[in-house]
């Protein structure tokens, strides 16, 4: 009974940066001639919003660096207004921000996620290897500056940046944004990679309630992230937990990935190829799409330990924008 309004979209596999947890140090991107072009982009989100869709989220890789960004962008804006869209989201790594913050705003945009792990410059770079903190935080100021409404994605990482929450937590009440904890996502690399990372928000939560007055919250966006709020603050704390405690029964999303393929599940590898379907009509386009949703499991099957390795998946991050 699950209703599937929520359709995210990785518009690219490449990022300006190579974040420990979500790729590899020397990644081998896809052939540009694979990655769908903007037109592509445009015409599968618009049959999935003739579907019933009503929100997208624009994600990569790094949408930004994306050179058909701004088309996708004012297509998509435009849909805002003249269909069922209601909702045009997009997550980035904030390098761009600077830069674009003004043409994401004007194409009906009103709320970003923004990735940021740490606050200390030399930590971000590790972490990151190779981001300018400083940069990421200019486009930020920009972009609250212009009235965008700001969300930090922080992943939690263990002997990294766990001894950062609570200055995190505080910078953003002060900046007025919401910030997001992460569990690590056990793709792509050895499960003993991930055990080294892995952290539980369990912990995260436990130290937040010692040195802040937490209130629960109702809130639920049919997404992941369980929301509490800190007493006489307006800003929101997110968890998402998908390791220590999974979130499916109300998950109302589906992914749409680089190459054209749909994803119905982020914890398991059965999609339908959407790509093929775009050459021939649209009434082949929306039954694979209809086909693709009949795939969304009850639940995804993410692990992490050192018994069960086949619970890693083996495609990055950066292919389906988490």
């Amino acid at each position: 009974n699950r209703e599937i309004n929520y359709l995210r979209v990785s518009v690219t596999d490449r990022c300006d940066l190579r974040c420990v947890y979500c790729m590899k140090e020397k990644m081998n991107f896809l052939p540009k001639s694979e990655i769908l072009s903007s037109e592509e982009i445009n015409s599968i989100c618009s049959t999935f919003i003739e579907l019933g869709v009503k929100k997208i989220r624009i994600t990569g890789g790094e949408p930004l660096i994306k050179k058909g960004m701004p088309a996708i962008l004012e297509y998509l804006g435009k849909k805002l207004k003249n269909s069922n869209l209601e909702e045009l989201t997009l997550t980035t790594n904030g390098t761009q921000l600077y830069k674009y913050a003004e043409m994401i705003k004007k194409n009906g945009i009103n709320r970003i996620n923004v990735s940021l792990d740490s606050l200390d410059p030399a930590k971000y770079l590790k972490i990151t290897r190779g981001g300018n903190l400083e940069q990421v935080l200019e486009g930020l100021n920009i972009a609250k500056k212009i009235g965008l409404k700001i969300k930090i994605n922080t992943v939690a990482l263990k002997n990294t940046n766990t001894n950062e929450i609570d200055r995190l937590v505080d910078w953003c009440t002060n900046k007025e944004f919401d910030i997001t904890f992460i569990e690590v996502m056990p793709m792509d690399m050895e499960n003993s990679m991930r055990l080294k990372q892995y952290y539980p928000l369990t912990k995260v939560r436990s130290f937040l309630e010692k040195k802040y007055n937490l209130i629960n919250t109702n809130i639920n966006t049919g997404g992941p992230s369980r929301y509490v709020k800190i007493k006489n603050s307006n800003g929101k704390i997110g968890f998402i937990t998908p390791l220590s405690n999974n979130f499916c029964e109300s998950c109302n999303r589906v992914r749409l990935t680089c190459t054209g393929k749909i994803y119905s599940c982020l914890g398991h590898d059965k999609y339908i190829d959407l790509k093929k379907a775009l050459l021939k009509n649209k009434k082949e386009l929306k039954n694979l799409i209809l086909k693709s949703i009949l795939l969304k499991p009850e639940s995804h099957e993410f692990e992490i330990n050192k018994t069960n390795k086949n619970k890693n998946l083996e495609r990055t991050m950066n292919v389906t924008g988490g």
